[in-house]
């Protein structure tokens, strides 16, 4: 069961992916149906190659990526795996209050302020 309460309302979470990629086409349903789980969290599904010019240069080599932000601060960035729960928990974790930014490189910093 998803729990959908005391989720920030500033939280976004990005999934970094390519059409191509068989996995990410048979995660785009899990991670739509999450959405309406979560509807206070903004859902963004990224194509790299179609939006290379967002994500550039932060290279992506493994999918789903997913990249957590709150007010534009990265709070997760990574490869997960395809199953939605484990997304689910992330959400439910980095929603909590007093999750600190994750120290990353300035080109993630970037994107992920970009995605406000």
């Amino acid at each position: 069961m998803i729990l959908k309460s005391n989720v920030s309302p500033s939280l976004t979470v990005a999934c970094l992916c390519a059409d191509w990629c068989g996995a990410c086409r048979e995660y785009k349903p899990l991670f739509d149906a999450l959405a309406l789980k979560f509807p206070q969290v903004q859902f963004k599904w990224i194509d790299v190659e179609d939006e290379a010019d967002l994500i550039d240069p932060i290279e992506v080599e493994n999918f789903p990526t997913i990249l957590i932000t709150s007010e534009g601060k990265p709070l997760f960035f990574g490869t997960v795996l395809p199953h939605i729960e484990q997304l689910a928990r992330l959400i439910q974790e980095k929603s909590a209050v007093g999750v600190k930014p994750i120290q990353h490189d300035a080109a993630l910093v970037l994107l992920a302020a970009k995605l406000i």
